[in-house]
């Protein structure tokens, strides 16, 4: 059952292409990376700046609002960096075969369970 292969990514890495075990493992270190990083960092902005705010000097409070835009914008660069990375791949990569290598990023990355992967 766990000795499937992610067939779409056969033809870029040769046999017996890429269990789907790791295929699973690769997807929910992307999934978590994708969640928990924006969210702690929207955190600890929240945190710096209520800090300032308590602190009720200007100065700090107008830092406090730079660190905390700062880290909303590498909250949404990390969140997006995966789709960042699949237009570039999709862009990037030799389609004139069957399949894409896009595909196989999708067929990893769509693995919610090690026995749903393709």
């Amino acid at each position: 059952m766990f000795n499937t292969l992610v067939d779409a990514c056969v033809a870029y890495l040769g046999n017996p292409g890429i269990p789907a075990k790791l295929a699973y493992i690769i997807a929910m270190v992307v999934r978590i990376i994708q969640v928990v990083v924006p969210v702690l960092l929207i955190i600890w902005g929240m945190l710096d700046l209520g800090k300032a705010v308590i602190a009720q000097k200007e100065d700090e409070i107008k830092k406090g609002q730079s660190t905390f835009i700062k880290r909303l914008i590498a909250a949404a660069i990390v969140f997006f960096v995966v789709v960042i990375v699949k237009l570039l791949v999709s862009l990037l990569a030799d389609s004139s075969s069957g399949q894409s290598i896009s595909t196989c990023i999708d067929d990893i990355l769509s693995c919610a369970s090690m026995t749903s992967c393709k």
